[in-house]
């Protein structure tokens, strides 16, 4: 194998308390924060009030004692709702009585949930009722014996209440039958399987285990500080591994509280009522926050010079060793996200550097990590000891990556090592031999670089890569960046268009239309402005292009592209869209 040379494995700069397993992490997280809350909640009337981690862990411990005594023992149970209290107290649960937990995303179609379910051989399925509601209508179709069980008190026939069933785990605890104390969790077995689309872009079952996860709470907790008095807003599915492991399980294991987002359309509410510390995100939220609070500074005399002025002042406070300046320089900002804002993690995405460096000058410290589902899922992150704009940081502790037969510019893939990295795809051995080497390297199919800091950088996804017929190779996602730098471009999807046997650099643009409204002065545009404001921001980045890498054709969209629950766009969904929809105009005009 070709490397590029391996740096040392990252060690942690803080302390770190050794968790073997999930029943260890809440044992441990029990005994030292029990009366602190764990959960920030809202009740029916809309009053928040807290639950202890000596509350949550007592939940955690009925339900499982149900569990093992209902016989589940390595039983295959599925979970989907909107994150809540319930998702979090079932997830740990199932794991902790020695079961497979199996999280679905809400937002598939009853028929894909049943496909899940199905492939994951779950016999159990908690959840919301809104979902409970469209799994029991295909009941037909399930084995015999499965059982549903609901978060919320309904009606329904062959449907049990999930508070009735924790309750008769706690009448046995109250009996001295206490299941769970006899029960030895292998942390190295599977204990989740999460359905991604992967490598291939076909569903698989990424089989992770609890030594997996562990390792990944362990390295975060090594190296950004989260502390009892932080306050973490959720925001992400919780069924996706990125918010589950980073936005769940390591809040749970450093203390902190956690509060639940009641829906992207109350986020300024759930801001200003949960004043968070935390924040844990994806780069095209982010964004798009920046971009609001960008357009509120325009309007505002002088508002671009404040800001500027603002900025330096802070980089000059900073190289001072001087804290606090930003924060106050920038107070307007910072009260905006409830006063408190410290610490944002994004990733699942690039991000702009731009907004990247704006946020960490208002005094936000905002940190872009690198991961996989497959990696439980971090593999490297900027840290409390290292914020770079432009790139996912350095590996995390006890992971070992490294650059796989690397070119003349040290472009390759990147391959990770280590106890983060899963046990295989269920019950396909085939697809994880593809991926995970025989001396254990999982390769990612991500491309990028590695600096002498050991500092990675991402180019691009192997599958997404242009080859054009001279032999250069074109990273989609790198042309995608300076496209939307551009402010008159809100999204942008790079792909190779064959024409007259030559590959053209394409594009599919869905415009910042309200941008164009303001640098048109009218709110009354038309196609023609719109098409000529965007022609203009295309020839404007192809200014900054190498000529192989130009776009040389585009087409707008008036509508966002399609998007997963983790608002990363679904590239060949939407570029197949876009080819059929060509086809049937073609057909039409014959």
């Amino acid at each position: 194998m070709h490397v590029q040379s391996k740096f040392p494995i990252n060690k942690p700069f803080y302390e770190v308390r050794d968790i073997r397993d999930f029943k260890d992490l809440i044992d441990q997280s029990e005994r030292l924060f029990s009366e602190r809350p764990a959960y920030k909640l809202k009740n029916k009337d809309g009053v928040y009030y807290e639950v202890t981690y000596s509350s949550f862990r007592h939940s955690i411990n009925y339900l499982a004692n149900s569990l093992v005594n209902d016989g589940y023992k390595r039983t295959h149970i599925a979970v989907v709702g909107a994150n809540s209290y319930n998702w979090s107290v079932t997830y740990l649960a199932v794991t902790c009585s020695d079961n497979i937990i199996v999280p679905i995303d809400k937002e598939l179609t009853a028929d894909n949930m049943m496909d899940v379910i199905m492939d994951s051989d779950a016999t159990v399925l908690f959840g919301d009722k809104k979902y409970i509601k469209r799994i029991e209508a295909l009941k037909d179709q399930l084995p015999d014996g499965f059982r549903f069980i609901c978060f919320d008190d309904v009606q329904i026939d062959g449907v049990e209440y999930f508070e009735d069933y924790i309750d008769i785990g706690r009448q046995l605890y109250k009996k001295g039958v206490i299941h769970l104390d006899n029960i030895t969790v292998d942390p190295e077995a599977t204990t989740a399987i999460l359905f991604t689309s992967g490598t291939t872009g076909v569903s698989k079952g990424v089989c992770l285990s609890q030594k997996n996860i562990c390792s990944v709470v362990m390295g975060a907790a090594g190296c950004i500080k989260v502390t009892p008095d932080d306050q973490l807003l959720s925001v992400l599915p919780i069924h996706h591994t990125y918010e589950c492991t980073v936005g769940f399980l390591y809040i749970i294991y450093s203390g902190a509280c956690i509060a639940f987002n009641q829906g992207l359309r109350y986020i300024t509410r759930d801001f200003q009522d949960i004043k968070p510390t935390c924040f844990i995100t994806v780069p095209l939220l982010i964004e798009k926050v920046h971009a609001k609070i960008m357009k509120k500074m325009e309007e505002r005399t002088a508002g671009k010079l404040i800001f500027k002025l603002g900025k330096y002042a802070s980089m000059a406070s900073r190289a001072m060793g001087v804290k606090g300046v930003d924060r106050k320089l920038f107070s307007e900002v910072i009260d905006n996200f409830g006063g408190r804002l410290r610490l944002i993690v994004t990733g699942a995405a690039a991000i702009d550097p731009r907004v990247a460096e704006d946020f960490m000058h208002m005094g936000i410290d905002l940190y872009i990590g690198y991961g996989l589902t497959e990696c439980a899922p971090l593999v490297a992150c900027n840290n409390d000891r290292l914020m770079l704009p432009d790139s996912i940081g350095t590996p995390m502790p006890g992971a070992e990556v490294a650059i796989y037969n690397p070119d003349a510019l040290g472009v390759g893939e990147i391959w990770v090592r280590g106890p983060m990295v899963m046990n295989g795809y269920y019950k396909n051995p085939e697809a994880t031999a593809e991926v995970i080497t025989p001396d254990g390297w999982f390769r990612t199919g991500d491309i990028g670089t590695c600096d002498r800091h050991n500092c990675y950088k991402l180019t691009g996804r192997s599958k997404n890569v242009i080859v054009t017929k001279n032999g250069k190779n074109i990273f989609p996602e790198e042309v995608e960046l300076y496209l939307n730098t551009n402010p008159i471009i809100e999204e942008s999807i790079v792909f190779a268009d064959d024409v007259d046997d030559e590959t053209l650099v394409s594009a599919m643009i869905y415009p910042n239309y309200e941008q164009i409204k303001n640098n048109l002065k009218r709110q009354d545009i038309t196609k023609e402005d719109v098409q000529k404001t965007v022609d203009e921001a295309v020839k404007d980045v192809n200014k900054k292009l190498p000529k192989y890498k130009k776009i040389r054709s585009y087409d707008i969209s008036e509508t966002e592209f399609e998007k997963t629950t983790t608002k990363k766009i679904k590239r060949q969904v939407n570029i197949d869209k876009k080819k059929a929809k060509k086809q049937t105009e073609e057909k039409t005009e014959e």
